[in-house]
Parts: C-alpha cells; sequence; structure tokens
C-alpha cells in the first residue's frame, strides 16, 4: 500500500475553484441583497485565477495523481482554458439579462462555479469512477440550474425532463461501466486499456458494456436519437442557462469522449466506430430536417446543435490523430458561435419580454446595423459558409472522413448540411428584409458590445486564418494520446 500523500500540483486549478466556490457562496451571505455584483466580480476572479494555475501547469509531459485517477496533459489543460473562457463570457453576456430576472443571486453563481468544476474533473479523469464524478456534479448544477426561476413554469418543467432523462442515460452509462469492470477488472483507463489489448478480457461482455456507454454518451452530446430533451430544456429555461448548457459542457463532453472512449476502449475502435456512424448521420438528420419547422429560435438552435454534434462524431469516426483535432477544432467553433447567437437572444430581450421567436430578428439591420451584421457573420458560420470558421470547421471533419475511406458518409454529410442552411439563411433575411416588429433600443452594457464584436469578429479572423487554431488542437491530441 501507498501511503504517502497525493501531489496536489496537477489539481491545483481544481483545488482554488473549490475553495472559490466557498468564498462566493460567504460572500454572497454577509454582502446581501444589494451588493449582488459582489458574487459575479468573485466568480471572475476565480476563473481567471484558475485560468493562471492551469496556464503556469502546461507541459509536454502528462502528470498523475491521486493514484493515477487524475491526469494533468496538454489536452486537458487547453479545454480546460477553453472552459474558463467560454464561462466568463456567458457571465459576462447573461448579466443584465439574469438581473432583470431575479437571478442575479449568489446561488447562480456558485451553480456555474460548480458546473465548472465538474467540467473540469470530466476532462482530466483518467478513472472511470472520477469520469462519472465529474459529470454527475455537472449535471447536478445544471439541473438547478434550469429550474431556477421557480415562478417560471416551463423552466420547471423543463428541468423535470432534462432531471428525469439526464438519469436515465447516467444509468446508461453506469451499467455499461460495470460491464467493463466485470470484463476487465479495472476502472482504470489505462488498465482497461492493458487489459483488451492482452485479450484476456470477454470480448461479447465488452461490447454490451460499450454499447451502453455510447448510449450514455450520446445523451450528453445530445446526440439522436437521444436527443430528447435538447429542444425541450433549451426552450423552457431561461436563456442565460440556455446558453450555459449549449456552449462550455460541450467541450467538457470532447474530453469526456476521449478519455472513454479513445484512451479507454481505443482497442474496440471497430465496434464503437460503427455505432458513431449511425449515431453521426441520425444526428445530422435529424437536427437539419426538424429545424426548418421551428418558430422558436431556442428550439431551432437546439435541433442546430444536434446536427453539429453529428459533425463532432465524424471526427472521431476516422479513428486518428488528424480526426480527433478535426473534432476538437469542430467544438471550439461551435462554442464560438453559440456564445454569439445567445448573446444577440439576450440583447433583444429586455424586462419583461422574452426575445424567443425567430420573428423577433425582424428589421435588426434597421434598428442597430452593427449587430445585424455580426449576427450574419455567426449565421454565415453555422452554416458552414466560406470564409467563416464554421466552413473549415466542417472541411477538416470532412478531410477525416475521407481519409477514414468514408466517401458515402461525407456526401451524406455535405447534403444534410445545404439542408440545414435554410434555417440560418431564414434569419438573415428576416434581419435584412423585412421590417422590425418593435423599435425598442438595443443598449447592451459597455463589456457586451465589445465582447460581443470581439465574438464576431474572431468568427470571420480564425475563418481566414484557420491555421492557428488548428495546429493548437493537433498539438493537444499529439501530446496527449
Amino acid at each position: 500500500m501507498n501511503f504517502l500523500p497525493p501531489d496536489f500540483a496537477p489539481a491545483y486549478s481544481e483545488i482554488f475553484l473549490l475553495v472559490m466556490v466557498c468564498v462566493v457562496m460567504l460572500a454572497n451571505l454577509v454582502a446581501g441583497e444589494k451588493r449582488r455584483y459582489v458574487a459575479y466580480g468573485l466568480a471572475q476572479i476565480a476563473l481567471v485565477g484558475c485560468a493562471v494555475l492551469t496556464f503556469t501547469s502546461i507541459s509536454s509531459e502528462p502528470s498523475y495523481t491521486f493514484s493515477g485517477m487524475f491526469v494533468d496533459d496538454v489536452m486537458a489543460d487547453i479545454l480546460k482554458l477553453m472552459v474558463y473562457a467560454t464561462v466568463a463570457a456567458v457571465l459576462i453576456y447573461s448579466r443584465a439579462y439574469i438581473s432583470t430576472r431575479d437571478m442575479y443571486t449568489g446561488e447562480f453563481f456558485s451553480l456555474v462555479l460548480f458546473a465548472t468544476l465538474g467540467m473540469m474533473v470530466m476532462i482530466s479523469a483518467s478513472h472511470f469512477l472520477t469520469l462519472y464524478l465529474g459529470l454527475e456534479l455537472l449535471s447536478l448544477s445544471l439541473y438547478a440550474m434550469v429550474a431556477l426561476r421557480r415562478d417560471l413554469v416551463t423552466a420547471t418543467e423543463a428541468a423535470m425532463k432534462f432531471f428525469v432523462l439526464g438519469a436515465l442515460a447516467s444509468g446508461f452509462l453506469l451499467y455499461g461501466m460495470s460491464m467493463v469492470y466485470g470484463a476487465t477488472g479495472s476502472l482504470h483507463v489505462a488498465s482497461v486499456t492493458e487489459a483488451i489489448q492482452a485479450g484476456t478480457s470477454n470480448h461479447e461482455v465488452l461490447v454490451v458494456g460499450l454499447v451502453f456507454i455510447v448510449a450514455g454518451i450520446s445523451f450528453k452530446l445530445s446526440a439522436a436519437p437521444f436527443h430528447m430533451w435538447a429542444p425541450d430544456v433549451y426552450q423552457g429555461a431561461p436563456t442565460a442557462v440556455t446558453l450555459f448548457i449549449g456552449s462550455a459542457p460541450k467541450l467538457a463532453a470532447f474530453g469526456f469522449v476521449m478519455r472513454l472512449l479513445v484512451e479507454g476502449m481505443g482497442e474496440m475502435v471497430a465496434d464503437w466506430q460503427g455505432m458513431l456512424v449511425i449515431l453521426a448521420v441520425m444526428s445530422m438528420a435529424v437536427g437539419n430536417i426538424a429545424a426548418i419547422a421551428q418558430s422558436n429560435i431556442k428550439r431551432m438552435l437546439a435541433y442546430s446543435t444536434i446536427s453539429h454534434m453529428g459533425f463532432v462524431l465524424l471526427g472521431f469516426i476516422s479513428a486518428d490523430t488528424n480526426g480527433y483535432s478535426s473534432a476538437l477544432f469542430y467544438v471550439i467553433a461551435y462554442v464560438l458561435m453559440t456564445l454569439g447567437t445567445f448573446a444577440v437572444i439576450m440583447m433583444l430581450s429586455r424586462e419583461g419580454f422574452e426575445a424567443e421567436n425567430i420573428d423577433d430578428f425582424k428589421g435588426l439591420n434597421k434598428r442597430n446595423s452593427w449587430y445585424a451584421f455580426i449576427t450574419l457573420l455567426l449565421m454565415l458560420s453555422m452554416a458552414g459558409i466560406p470564409p467563416m470558421i464554421g466552413f473549415y470547421a466542417k472541411l477538416s471533419v470532412l478531410q477525416a472522413v475521407l481519409n477514414a475511406g468514408y466517401i458515402w458518409l461525407a456526401v451524406v454529410a455535405v447534403l444534410l448540411s445545404v439542408i440545414g442552411a435554410f434555417y440560418y439563411l431564414r434569419i438573415v433575411k428576416l434581419m435584412y428584409f423585412d421590417e422590425p416588429v418593435s423599435n425598442e433600443p438595443i443598449v447592451p452594457y459597455g463589456d457586451v458590445k465589445l465582447l460581443f464584436s470581439i465574438n464576431g469578429l474572431a468568427i470571420i479572423v480564425l475563418g481566414i486564418f484557420p491555421q492557428v487554431l488548428m495546429g493548437l488542437s493537433l498539438y493537444a491530441i499529439q501530446n496527449s494520446m
């Protein structure tokens, strides 16, 4: 037995964030109702502190601690830095929205930080139980955030649906993990890989466990046919919470899939590759076709997310370094686009009014031409039209699929992407060619104006010069596999 204390250095950022969550809760208690900005400021300080600790720990050599249950490698560090930036942007975008809806409380910021901690644990887990603990910490925080507005019936209903279906998916995942444990005798990612390589495990039992694991992962990714929760939760939750659900957790989900499928069960690639092909095609088909019929913008974006997750799965299907890096590039691009799109929805909303219908975008160009232009960039990028980052994200994934020999799959993906362009271009048509429904001025906070402009310009700048982000994604995967 090893009774030496663990090396806490690889987990300094997680420990710091946990301490800061406690500080936020205590500060909120002391500050009271009149100084709610204290919790917001401390939450942003916590994210900056985590970023500093993570950035200073970047090393090409992975570090393991807690008996090999936790790993700090390049992929983990880059994903965590992306998560911090995304969560900080979510808080900036959401500040005005939550302050007019009685959500500008310490509870909201505490739940956001707890969810962030769950994502960090998911990203750095190298043990099946650690993966599950991180996932449940994230999930429980999200359930509570959706139900935070207790006076809103739609939010309560969405939270109940989310909780019940999430519990079912967690059960699938746990059952699959138990099957893997029964077949290999270990829950360590590295030990599972060794057992599969050695051929000492029961392959039939492993395949059954893999089916349940893939089903659980698909729910967390909101991939069809496990997507049922996404449209209802996106529509029913407050827009600030929907933004959070649709952005940072996707980065954590990518890390989760990498740890569980690629690192843990990479030797069974022939088995899970076929499953992911079916999930990817179904996700792209269901997402793009169902989105056309939606009149609620949040529901439309939920189906859009489902189709985008189908594209992310295409990167994993190729089962090589280029494919995984293209999937990472796609996830980062998707998060950038999602942040900007939901920011527009919250800017169009005001006290007593929720901008939830597609018609609320009518005449945006006449109300504010700059915001309409940024939204145009976002929609073109979502549709995958050059020279936006969304085009290169789709292109990199399709190249990986073609290199893997799945020509028919690339053709299907392109055709479904063309269908999906319709509902994005419909927003552009409403903004530029229809008369505005409301002439209310759009007056966001100064930091929101600046961040939204940077967000929109990043979409086109990273589209024109995608090599930087592509190189970073490839570096992360190469130094962590």
